[in-house]
């Protein structure tokens, strides 16, 4: 018995030393990271809580974010009732629509950018064009290659929509305008910035300016509440985040492979990515000239040059009447056009960047890869005058692209269906 308890004894030791020299030698193997890169890992997780959205006295506002998936998933708020918010942001392609660009007959066609976690972005659209959410949702309402509508045509479908008109009262309060006064104007109508002759902008210029106040503070307010609901499209932690729990506990971890670890020290480390997707949303929120201004068509994409214009005379930005802000210090306020927005386009973030291909502000790269071999060698890049200096070309040999592509995978975690309801409850609820 003495015998075989120390054969048993010995066997255990022999069982434990061989895990323990197996586990020496996977840890030998695998990246070590200095003090200097775990800080700049951590600064990359957890993603907080959603910011305030101080211009949007709505946007957590339970009405408000049932309205606003209403009217997200609803046809009515195009011309023809034949597309929504969802038939270009897709739950089952990561909130985009999948494809290169939306609207390839367009001048400046783009890709649809994703709407997870845009609750931390400070501008919207590839070029920055809007300054909030809720902005950014007015426009394709009323753009003609997207839904097509005008404002007034939807005021008037609220109002006289059973359904509509309960939700939007339920989070807003009771339409501001008596249907009487709404019968009197016209049927459809909106302001057509450069095109005086314009059937929308001529039928706009009849109705009067306390009328025309009153149909714009609704238009907002339709935006707010889609905004709102976008606001609760946050993504899930990630493989990453579970690795970052892990580094800065000191605990082993198991969550990225030996590929990824690489991938997650040359993003880093030498390849500087995090010059620019940064902090917890992966994103710097900045503008840059890549050198992919000019398009399919061979034309130059003003980018965030374009954007600037339009944004400083846009009634709907968060310095205007209808932004909730008030408090004088609104981004755009400080916003100066210069040459230098040329073709500079929005650091995306890389949370959930598996499902949200293809990528670029163009859509011209089909996958990461490609993406990462862009970066890599920059020969394909055509930056115009104001290039950034941030970018240089990193000249990554075939196993560390696979390595940073690896990694990027890790940045994307679970989704599942949205279980908000479709309807607003009404207030006696």
């Amino acid at each position: 018995m003495r015998a075989g308890a120390a054969r048993t004894h010995a066997g255990a030791l022999f069982f434990l030393w061989g895990l323990t020299l197996s586990s020496s030698l996977a840890a030998a193997n695998n990246p070590v990271f200095d003090e200097q890169e775990r800080s700049r890992i951590s600064s990359l997780s957890p993603l907080p809580p959603p910011p305030v959205d101080p211009s949007n006295r709505f946007s957590n506002d339970p009405r408000a974010i049932a309205f606003g998936r209403q009217l997200f998933f609803d046809p009515r708020l195009s011309l023809k009732g034949d597309r929504s918010c969802a038939s270009c942001h897709r739950e089952k392609s990561g909130w985009t629509d999948g494809q290169p660009v939306s609207t390839p007959k367009e001048r400046f066609p783009r890709n649809v950018p994703t709407l997870f976690n845009t609750a931390f972005n400070r501008w919207f659209n590839w070029d920055g064009g809007a300054d909030s959410a809720w902005a950014q949702a007015l426009r394709p309402i009323e753009t003609p290659a997207e839904m097509g509508l005008d404002r007034l045509t939807l005021v008037h479908r609220i109002a006289s929509s059973p359904d509509l008109l309960e939700s939007y009262e339920d989070a807003f309060g009771p339409l501001p305008i008596r249907r009487e006064a709404l019968a009197e104007l016209p049927s459809a109508g909106r302001p057509v910035p450069g095109d005086s002759q314009d059937r929308l902008n001529l039928a706009w210029r009849q109705v009067p300016r306390p009328s025309q106040r009153v149909l714009n503070q609704i238009f907002a307010n339709v935006g707010k509440a889609i905004a709102a609901f976008e606001r609760t499209l946050t993504s899930g932690p990630t493989r990453f985040d579970r690795f970052v729990v892990d580094l800065l506990a000191d605990h082993p971890s198991e969550s990225l492979t030996r590929s990824e670890l690489r991938g997650l020290k040359l993003f880093v480390g030498r390849g500087n990515c995090i010059l620019c997707h940064s902090g917890p949303n992966l994103s710097d929120g900045e503008f840059h000239d890549l050198g992919l201004a000019v398009n399919m068509h061979g034309r130059v994409d003003p980018g965030r040059y374009g954007a600037v214009k339009r944004l400083l005379r846009d009634p709907f930005n968060q310095d205007g009447p209808y932004s909730d802000r008030g408090d004088g210090v609104a981004p755009v306020r400080f916003l100066k056009l210069t040459g230098a927005q040329l073709a500079q386009f929005k650091t995306p973030s890389l949370r959930q960047l598996a499902l949200t291909g293809p990528y670029m502000h163009d859509g011209r790269f089909a996958t990461l890869r490609e993406v990462v071999l862009f970066y890599s060698e920059r020969d394909k890049a055509r930056p115009l005058e104001h290039a950034s200096n941030l970018i240089k070309p990193l000249h990554l040999d075939e196993r560390e692209v696979d390595d940073l592509v690896a990694f990027l995978r890790t940045l994307s975690g679970p989704v599942g269906p949205s279980a908000l309801p479709r309807r607003g409850r009404s207030r006696s609820d």
